[in-house]
């Protein structure tokens, strides 16, 4: 999968769903965050680390 975080296994990033709608997110390399389109959140990836907690979201316009 092109565009895979470091240290984050492609087959898991294709699999992650945003925490509040339920829907695929895309990873922005270079926010280094996984977006979610449908709530208009973009959740941090610290370390390689998926962050999916919804208070941890910022909200993106």
């Amino acid at each position: 999968m092109s565009g895979a975080a470091p240290g984050i296994d492609p087959w898991l990033l294709e699999r992650l769903v945003c925490p509040a709608t339920r829907t695929p997110l895309r990873y922005d390399e270079a926010a280094q965050e996984l977006v979610s389109d449908a709530a208009g959140v973009a959740y941090p990836v610290r370390d390689g680390v998926p962050v999916l907690l919804i208070e941890a979201a910022r909200t993106i316009g």
